[in-house]
């Protein structure tokens, strides 16, 4: 037991990277971010509100370990920020990267008067400034307010280019984007017109001596040497903190004038094509140096295997895998050494490789402008449907008449599909693969899918039908449904590439579509499409059976006549109704 929870939290800390550290901290400022525009927004009804919801907000964010949390991602943020810095060694990446990395270096400079007046006032005098004292001295006392209008849209720019990042590739995103960019843009807006609303009511409340009596005083913001103090604070960490980028740029300076005393390297892509790259330099970096194409879906965060090369040749004196590289090898099932990671590769001598994926599929400069043709992981719902007895039908036949009713028989069954919302994906001999839920929510995949079961027994009795006067017996079928998370993307070589679906899910489906004929039905329905339909427990017989490739056995749903899963499905829709 102890050695199988000590292999998996081995497991797990192969799996994070720094650049994981740094999303996860920004993740936790964020959430304040957006915690602290939303209690701007109250602005836009009155000061009064904002006081209200400060309260909240930081009763939350100053209870003692939600604070610990909060102040250990911030200077864990800034500081592999900062060695980010060190670390780039390419800037001209065609993406919005390098405006990220500015703004979120820019943010510490710019907070750092805010942070230091407001927390480290409360801490050393017992300051109590809240919104009226902190609209005062924005709008009335100085021409502050600038300043943070600038911060606030660069903190939040910054913070929605990471989530971006971080998100583009999850299977949801394609249908949370309008919400998510609907947010962007009002979440701001409402916090700065809050912002703008509580200082003219501020503004004219001040003119007011009372106002001023109960809201000005010392306890609240202090005194001209206690500010005179919080300033020349405010001044020694901001000159230290622009002193450690200037220290980040010297180091990558030093690095750069050593590398180049180090002595040049020769890589060689195996097209003919060979460049020369200074010692230090990944294998991704020094392609988009020389503005070659190499594919990288991630853009080099070894959060994909895409960029993955073959070295040619001897590969014993290329350096060891990173814990996060050889964590990306084992998730993709390469064991073979000289398969690396060029975004993670950094020879020291002259190299040949050649790419595994080829360049044109995405280039490591380019946007992921189509993220779900290269590569994703998403929740679909495969069904498989064959015909029966097509080696009998093709023994007294013509080939040309028995091509003909094969591509009848598989019209027939895609019509049925695409008219419940599928897409007919493969097409195997006198078979074929259909998916659901690449434009719908998994409930409704499952749903249409089961409903293109009963259209696919619907079409065949009607081709049954049409072909009686040929046929000797009519047409039969099995039908296998199953779903879960697989990958999809294009795969195939040059011309020949098609878009599908990998993954057990679609295994499951094929074995339990070949299923169909031990058990004599037309069709077995997994019990997770049954469930996630929606469909009664009571609905329809259930049965455990074994799975080629799975230990344990699972349970299914055996459909004698696919006709009736129709009706199965609109009675669960009326129910949820």
């Amino acid at each position: 037991m102890a050695a199988t929870a000590s292999s998996r939290f081995f497991e797990l800390s192969r799996a994070i990277s720094l650049r994981q550290v740094r999303l996860v901290c920004g993740v936790i400022l964020f959430a304040y971010v957006v915690s602290h525009f939303l209690n701007h927004a109250l602005g836009n009804i009155s000061v009064d509100a904002m006081e209200i919801g400060v309260y909240y907000h930081t009763l939350f964010w100053q209870f003692l370990p939600v604070a610990i949390v909060f102040y250990a991602a911030a200077l864990t943020h800034m500081g592999l920020g900062i060695y980010a810095l060190y670390q780039r060694r390419q800037f001209r990446w065609r993406t919005v990267e390098p405006l990220q990395l500015v703004l979120g270096l820019s943010i510490p400079a710019l907070v750092m008067a805010h942070v230091i007046g407001v927390r480290l006032g409360q801490t050393l005098y017992g300051h109590q400034k809240l919104y009226p004292q902190e609209l005062y001295l924005f709008f009335v006392a100085s021409n502050r307010i600038w300043t943070m209008t600038i911060l606030l849209i660069i903190a939040w720019v910054h913070g929605c280019i990471g989530i971006f990042f971080w998100l583009r590739l999850k299977s949801f995103f394609t249908r949370a984007a309008p919400y998510l960019l609907a947010a962007a843009v009002l979440i701001p807006t409402l916090s700065l017109l809050g912002v703008y609303q509580g200082g003219r009511s501020v503004e004219v409340e001040a003119d007011d001596g009372e106002w001023r009596t109960h809201n000005l005083t010392r306890r609240q913001v202090g005194t001209a040497a206690e500010a005179a103090t919080l300033d020349r604070i405010t001044g020694g960490l901001t000159a230290g903190y622009l002193g450690l980028l200037g220290l980040a740029l010297l180091a990558r300076g030093a690095r750069a004038l050593r590398e180049r005393r180090g002595g040049m390297i020769a890589l060689s892509y195996g097209n003919g094509k060979t460049v020369r790259v200074p010692k230090g330099l990944s294998v991704l970096e020094a392609s988009l140096r020389h503005n070659l194409p190499h594919a990288s879906v991630c853009g080099g965060r070894a959060r994909c295997s895409t960029c993955r090369i073959r070295i040619i040749g001897d590969y014993g004196a290329l350096p060891e895998p990173s814990q996060r590289e050889a964590f990306v090898l084992t998730r993709v099932g390469t064991s073979d050494p000289s398969i690396r990671l060029a975004c993670q590769l950094r020879p020291t001598s002259d190299l040949s490789f050649f790419q595994l994926f080829t360049s044109h599929t995405l280039s490591a400069n380019a946007q992921a402008s189509t993220p779900a043709r290269i590569g994703q992981e998403r929740y679909l719902v495969s069904l498989f449907v064959d015909m029966r007895g097509s080696t009998q039908l093709a023994e007294k036949r013509l080939p040309f008449d028995t091509v003909f009713i094969v591509n009848r028989f598989l019209g027939a069954v895609s019509q049925a599909v695409i008219e419940n919302g599928g897409q007919p994906n493969q097409f195997v001999g006198d078979g074929m693969l259909a998916l659901f839920g690449l434009s719908a929510d998994p409930q409704n995949a499952c749903r249409q899918a089961l409903k293109a079961a009963a259209g696919i027994a619907t079409k065949i009795d009607e081709l049954n039908e049409l072909l009686g006067h040929d046929l000797r017996q009519p047409i039969r079928f099995g039908i296998g449904i199953h779903g879960g998370e697989v990958i999809i993307g294009d795969i195939g070589y040059r011309d020949h590439i098609v878009f599908t679906a990998l993954g057990d899910a679609v295994n499951v489906a094929a074995r339990l579509q070949d299923m169909t004929k031990t058990l004599a039905c037309e069709a077995i329905v997994s019990e997770e499409v049954r469930r996630t339909a929606g469909l009664a427990d009571d609905a329809l017989p259930q049965q455990e059976v074994a799975i080629r490739g799975r230990d344990e056995p699972m349970a299914v749903r055996v459909v004698a006549d696919a006709r009736e899963l129709s009706a199965l499905v609109d009675r669960s829709e009326r129910v949820a109704a």
